[in-house]
């Protein structure tokens, strides 16, 4: 997985992150269904591009993320990514701009 991840370099102000897994099972042990797992709006960054270029220089504005860091997601919005490799990973290309909040 991380070789596959290495060949998906974003362009621009493009980040490439993967969603936290939702939890399917409380801490008292109650399996939950699918239905009633909401939608996880956390995720990692995998990948980050150079940054969007500026118009008046051409040179790349640095983008306020790197790789490792955990990150809020809107809960819609992002491009769907599949690798061949392992098609239950699905990764998410989010704008810089799109991105809520940095955690820490």
């Amino acid at each position: 997985m991380a070789a596959a991840i290495k060949k998906i370099i974003p362009m621009l102000d493009r980040i490439l992150i993967q969603r936290a897994e939702a939890l399917t099972k409380t801490k008292g042990g109650i399996v939950l269904p699918e239905k009633s797992v909401g939608k996880v709006l956390e995720g990692t960054v995998l990948a980050v591009g150079p940054g969007a270029r500026n118009s008046t220089t051409g040179s790349h504005i640095p983008i306020g993320v790197k790789e490792g860091d955990r990150v809020l997601l809107p809960e819609f919005g992002g491009t769907k990514v599949h690798l061949d490799a392992d098609e239950k990973k699905e990764l998410f290309l989010f704008r810089e701009s799109d991105i809520l909040a940095k955690l820490e």
